[in-house]
């Protein structure tokens, strides 16, 4: 029986309408894959005429609840997650009738098993490196395996021709973000990275059947025509980095507050990803795996394509500086961003700032003291 959770009036009105929204669309017989990351091809899931929504933690609540079986010291965003998902705070894990995973990192890998407990859960093994001999040929075998798990989680078959057009509308979707996230490039930018990226991540969260296209072309017209008045000589920043939703208020938001401009996102989300298409005129399980497995990603070993991805944006973006943003316990990105450093100050010759941090607000103060001298560097 289809019902939300027992404490669902003492949620905030954000989480209430989300659990709201989803819950009319489970009602009309929809099903929903959960996901947590950019290495999950989401056209299986569109395949299956399922709604792929993403699942990541993005803030303290759960972290708590989640230290009572997971380390402290363990990423804040893995905590949060599994922390949401155990207290039945997170409505579109509630509402996942399954999850796909993958082993980007250690400590998601681990977190699985418990999740696992929960809902179904299919993990994808990701190649830790895509230059080996087999990695394409491995990584297209867990992409069959994939659309297995949702055929029998479902009930369905996945044609060729249902795959095909799932693949045609995520690469039209990826173009209708790319031209979003390109407004930036204007000098000075016409909408502030806040709102802009608000906007597109929203993308992940879209229940119904109206176009997400036509909304996401209509908000790019929208940006486009504005005129910031000031916005001349403020700082242009790209963020770099591990997933900042969980920290957007104390960073993202206060960096503009503080008066530069966050124009490019290169993480996982961002342009840098969005750019690759899926060929739609080979073999699809083959098409979506040459796709993914370009994703330069920190868990990559070597991983050479992300700083020559940075390097290309920063100059598209006419980049003044650069933030780097390392969740405390995600180790691959705090390995990197030595690379990151030396890629962007001493080859580029721009300011560069690293934050380690996590989802509290303890550290605002701190952080704010150093985004002002971040800035100050770019002015002078």
């Amino acid at each position: 029986m289809l019902t939300l959770p027992k404490d669902f009036e003492t949620y905030d009105e954000k989480r209430r309408n989300a659990f709201l929204a989803l819950y009319e669309e489970k009602k009309k017989g929809k099903k929903v894959v959960g996901t947590f990351c950019s290495y999950t091809p989401t056209e299986l899931i569109h395949a299956v005429g399922a709604i792929p929504v993403g699942l990541c933690g993005n803030s303290e609540q759960g972290i708590m609840e989640a230290e009572t079986r997971l380390p402290k010291t363990l990423c804040p965003l893995i905590k949060s997650s599994y922390g949401l998902a155990m207290t039945e705070q997170c409505p579109f894990f509630y509402f996942s009738d399954g999850v796909l995973a993958e082993t980007t990192c250690d400590g998601k890998k681990k977190m699985y098993e418990l999740l696992g407990e929960i809902k179904p859960v299919h993990v994808m093994k990701l190649p830790q490196g895509k230059d080996h001999a087999l990695a394409l040929e491995s990584w297209t075998e867990e992409i069959r395996l994939t659309a297995s798990f949702l055929e029998k989680l479902f009930g369905v078959r996945i044609t060729e021709e249902k795959l095909h057009d799932a693949i045609v509308y995520r690469n039209r979707v990826r173009k209708a973000l790319i031209g979003l996230y390109e407004v930036a490039k204007v000098k000075p930018s016409p909408v502030s990275g806040y709102e802009l990226t608000t906007v597109s991540e929203s993308a992940d969260f879209h229940f119904t059947d109206d176009s997400l296209i036509e909304k996401l072309e209509a908000k790019t017209r929208e940006f486009r025509s504005r005129i910031r008045e000031g916005a001349e000589n403020r700082p242009r920043v790209l963020v770099t980095g591990c997933p900042n939703t969980g920290v957007r208020e104390k960073l993202i938001r206060r960096l503009e507050d503080l008066g530069a401009d966050y124009v490019c996102s290169d993480h996982c989300a961002g342009p840098r990803t969005l750019r690759f298409m899926v060929d739609e005129e080979k073999d699809p399980y083959e098409a979506l795996a040459e796709r993914y497995l370009k994703i330069n990603c920190s868990v990559m070993s070597p991983n050479e394509g992300r700083f020559d991805d940075l390097k290309h944006l920063v100059s598209e973006y006419q980049v003044d500086g650069v933030l780097e943003i390392v969740l405390q316990g995600c180790h691959t990105f705090a390995v990197e961003a030595y690379h990151t450093w030396r890629t962007i100050n001493e080859q580029l010759g721009l300011p560069y700032l690293r934050v380690d941090t996590d989802f509290s607000r303890s550290d605002g103060g701190q952080i704010e003291t150093r985004l002002g001298a971040f800035i100050e560097m770019m002015t002078n």
